[in-house]
Order: structure tokens, then sequence, then C-alpha cells
């Protein structure tokens, strides 16, 4: 099977090419077009991006989130909801690596196998980085009013939250 993969992607690129001759197409030309449209789409979401990683980076390095669901513990723990999952249920809508950072710390504390660790990762699979996806995508068309799009997306965030937190707590509970 590896002998097998290593030649998919250079006859994806020779059945292209060929394809390409067969309709016509001057391919190099097109080629470039393309490459030239990726980077202006690459320049035009950059500043989104940008503005993006930044408010991330001030956000997990203030420890606010630490320090503000503290007074949740005793709650948490009448539902079996460790506190330390709470920032990557909450950093996980706004950006993925934040999240994937805070689940590696988790793994790295408490083990990938610990009832924290599942949650973690079934919360990564559960959730999206909604503010991110619409900050990207809709600051590279850009639309400006995105009406419903956050609000579903984060309702949808959240269910998938609680999901995490419920499947774990049926099967490894």
């Amino acid at each position: 099977m590896s002998y097998l993969s290593k030649f998919i992607i250079p006859l994806f690129v020779i059945s292209v090419i060929l394809y390409g001759l067969k309709k016509k197409v001057m391919i190099y030309d097109t080629f470039l077009e393309g490459a030239k449209e990726g980077l202006i789409t690459a320049f035009h979401i950059f500043p989104s991006v940008i503005a993006m990683v930044f408010a991330v980076n001030i956000f997990l390095n203030s420890h606010i989130i630490e320090v503000g669901f503290y007074f949740l513990e005793p709650y948490l723990k009448l539902l079996n909801i460790p506190l330390q999952i709470l920032p990557m249920a909450f950093i996980r809508p706004i950006s993925g690596t934040a999240s994937l950072a805070i689940m590696n710390d988790i793994f790295a504390n408490f083990g990938p196998d610990s009832y924290i660790g599942r949650i973690a990762s079934v919360l990564q699979g559960c959730t999206d980085t909604t503010i991110y996806v619409l900050a990207l995508y809709f600051g590279s068309v850009k639309i400006s009013k995105t009406r419903y799009a956050l609000t579903t997306g984060l309702f949808a965030d959240f269910i998938g939250i609680l999901a995490s937190f419920l499947i774990i707590y049926i099967f490894f509970s």
C-alpha cells in the first residue's frame, strides 16, 4: 500500500496535464493564473488571520479563563465535568491551534486515556472553529453582515460541547 501511495499524487498531476492537453488548455498559463489568484486571496485573508491570532494570544496569555472558571467548580463536580476542560471548550470556536495546544497540555498532565483526555478528544471532534472560519471565509469575500451564521455556528458548537460531555459520561463514567 505505501508503494502505491508514492505514485498517487504524480499520477494525479499527470492525469490533469493529459486532460488539459486533450481539452487544448494552455496548462502553464492556467496554472500561473490560478497561483496568482491564490496569492491575491491569501493577501485578502491575511489581515483577518493576523487579527484572530493576535486576539487569541492576548486572551490566552491573560489567564483570564483559568481565573474566571473557579466559581463554577462546585457545579461542575456535580455534573462530573473537570474544570480543566473549560478553557478548551471556550477557545475551540475561536482557534483550532489554541484548542489543540490546550488538548496537548491535558494529554501531558492527565493522559489521553483519562476521563478528561477523552472529553478533550471528543470535544475536538464535535466542535469547529466557528469564529475563525467566519473571519476567514467572510473576510476573503468581503461579507460584513454575517446574519445568522455566527449565532448558528456558536449554537452548533455549544451542542457539540454538551454532546462531548454527555457521550463521555455515558460511556466512560
